[in-house]
């Protein structure tokens, strides 16, 4: 956490756990981090897809209260929600699945910022449910035609991430598996996997962390 200026709690139902939940929170409050709901898909046979607006709603619901109730004891607020694995993938690739996590974390909290990957789906989202969202880059993540390729491995050599830090800072830009390169246009930079600790110490060096909130507040000119 000294390296981050935001820290995704998961919710129990996709990984974590009560006492997980409540140790995170503590680290965030005495750490001064904003903190997110990591939100997941429970274990569930089927197509994702095909689960219902009302079924998708009480899974979201069902996170965030419990997140929240943590949030609440230690006077603490949780200012944005990200999807985690599949449900991510899934937002990430079909409009009406992510239209349904939106409205659902929108019903809980207008005021939440919805996380999501960097592209038109997320764009349209927010358009189409109203919300408030943060396009997001996965700095581990390998991109293929402008889109997260999870047919590969993610990325964990430290010079190789640390590179493509600087050429997103520099550029805007992605280097893809084939050599090529997008424009990105990203609110925030999310780290996880392995080695991220040594990762996110270095990278602190090349960018100061800043949550999404304070980033969009300084760019309206309010902080100076």
């Amino acid at each position: 956490m000294e390296y981050m200026s935001s820290v995704n709690v998961a919710c129990g139902i996709h990984s974590g756990t009560p006492v997980i939940i409540k140790r995170a929170i503590e680290h965030c409050k005495f750490k001064n981090k904003v903190i997110g709901a990591l939100i997941g898909l429970p274990d569930m046979s089927g197509d994702p897809l095909s689960l219902s607006d009302e079924d998708v709603e009480a899974i979201v619901l069902y996170q965030l209260g419990a997140i929240s109730s943590f949030a609440k004891a230690y006077s603490l607020n949780i200012e944005h929600v990200r999807p985690d694995g599949l449900m991510y993938k899934l937002a990430y690739e079909n409009l009406d699945f992510s239209l349904k996590i939106a409205k659902a974390v929108k019903k809980f909290n207008k005021w939440f910022i919805l996380f999501g990957a960097a592209g038109n789906v997320l764009a349209e989202t927010a358009s189409e449910a109203g919300i408030n969202v943060a396009h997001e880059i996965c700095i581990e993540k390998q991109y293929a035609n402008s889109s997260i390729n999870h047919e590969e491995k993610d990325l964990s050599e430290k010079e190789i991430i640390l590179n493509r830090l600087n050429e997103l800072l520099s550029t805007s830009e992605v280097i893809n598996t084939d050599g090529t390169k997008i424009s990105v246009n990203a609110d925030t930079i999310h780290f996880s996997g392995a080695n991220m600790i040594d990762i996110a110490k270095e990278a602190s060096d090349i960018v100061i962390p800043r949550p999404v909130n304070f980033n969009k507040t300084v760019v309206s000119g309010w902080v100076e």
